[in-house]
């Protein structure tokens, strides 16, 4: 055999679904809205969903985000608009019905009941024999590693360990859909972390539509194979986790989403592959790589990431793209330092720095004069 024959070939690339043209997607929300009287709390949203996503409909408090995954659910009716769930309208169809299963915030285990008792109570209710109960108990339980605390009662357990029995209730029935209201939301944040991973294997290996609703940004950033941001019960923008963090299209997402420098200025030149802004916050100009095609003199927002903001006592040899300030705030978190620097205009700025040295050395402090930089590339023009 010859020594290339040995070598490892390289992975196709995979193209994910919704940049298929033509591809069809397995939930099809359309036009759908949702009033409580005079209240609006979902308007005309439509969304496509891929078999085998992670999807994360990320938003604040009354956002609409948990109504809309109840009227997914069958748990709330639509005002107007229509869901499809793998090409069956479900206008007509009861909650318990749907092949869609929910697990709720609260977890909602029976206490009287074991664990494996919990997760095989769905499928008794079916009527399934036994011995297929028990073995789809078993292989769900080892799947989110409960399986040796089968017999313990929900009091009994850690709050992780209620969320793994919580899963594993949920997707014994093999739904074709799953929906989580806040499914981390009850962990601390160690915990919380470590399962996100979990929760992505289970749903890789099993091959399960999810639909998560969360208001944490950073889970919906380590789960989501998309995002749909929701803000006052619209959809701002829906793109995969990196697209939406580097390339908001809104101020509010802008914000949302991590933190985030934003500038206001005036357009002093639109070319194709840059745009020139004149902005008094920083004293200087600001050249961003992209054009935007607005009209001249129009007022715009420049938005750049902590992180892209470059921070020293020496003065950079470029003047676009660079202000001045005084270091206002630092704090060390561990892994990174946040500085505070005020500009000569006022404006806080916030910089991010990782700490790469565990000697801290010469470094920045307290009331000190500095320079902020960043290049073309590192920001972004928002017109709202």
């Amino acid at each position: 055999m010859s020594t290339s024959s040995t070598l490892a070939q390289p992975k196709s690339i995979v193209v994910p679904p919704w940049r298929e043209e033509g591809a069809q997607p397995f939930v099809q929300i359309d036009q759908l809205s949702k009033q409580f009287g005079d209240f609006t709390a979902v308007n005309s949203v439509s969304l496509d969903i891929y078999k085998n996503e992670l999807f994360c409909l990320l938003g604040g408090s009354g956002s609409g985000k948990s109504t809309l995954l109840r009227m997914l659910a069958g748990f709330e009716q639509p005002t107007s608009g229509r869901i499809l769930i793998d090409g069956v309208d479900m206008a007509n169809v009861q909650p318990w019905e749907r092949p869609v299963n929910m697990m709720f915030q609260s977890y909602a285990l029976f206490p009287h009941l074991s664990v494996e008792a919990n997760v095989a109570f769905g499928l008794r209710r079916e009527g399934i024999r036994s011995s297929e109960v028990k073995k789809r108990v078993t292989e769900m339980l080892d799947m989110v590693q409960m399986g040796h605390l089968a017999k313990r009662k929900p009091h009994m357990l850690s709050g992780g360990q209620r969320q793994r029995v919580a899963l594993a209730r949920s997707l014994v029935k093999r739904p074709k859909l799953l929906l989580l209201d806040e499914p981390l939301g009850a962990l601390d944040k160690k915990l919380r972390e470590e399962t996100q991973f979990e929760l992505i294997n289970i749903q890789d290996e099993l091959g399960v539509t999810f639909v998560v609703v969360t208001h944490d940004q950073e889970e919906a950033m380590t789960l989501a194979t998309r995002i749909g941001v929701m803000d006052q019960g619209v959809i701002t923008q829906i793109d995969e986790p990196h697209q939406v963090y580097e390339y908001p299209n809104s101020r509010f997402v802008a914000e949302f989403i991590g933190n985030v420098n934003l500038f206001e200025g005036t357009i002093m030149g639109d070319e194709r592959d840059n745009v020139t802004i004149h902005c008094p916050d920083t004293n200087s100009m600001i050249r961003v790589n992209h054009g935007i095609s607005c009209a001249p003199n129009q007022t715009v927002y420049v938005a750049i990431r902590p992180e892209k903001v470059r921070i020293s006592r020496e003065k950079p040899l470029q003047e676009i793209n660079s202000t001045q300030g005084i270091i206002t705030e630092i704090a060390y978190m561990g892994s990174q330092s946040i500085f505070k620097v005020r500009l000569t205009s006022g404006k806080e700025v916030r910089v991010t720095q990782p700490n790469f040295a565990r000697d801290m050395g010469d470094r920045l402090t307290w009331d000190e004069v500095v320079y902020l930089s960043w290049d073309a590339d590192s920001s972004v023009v928002l017109l709202s």
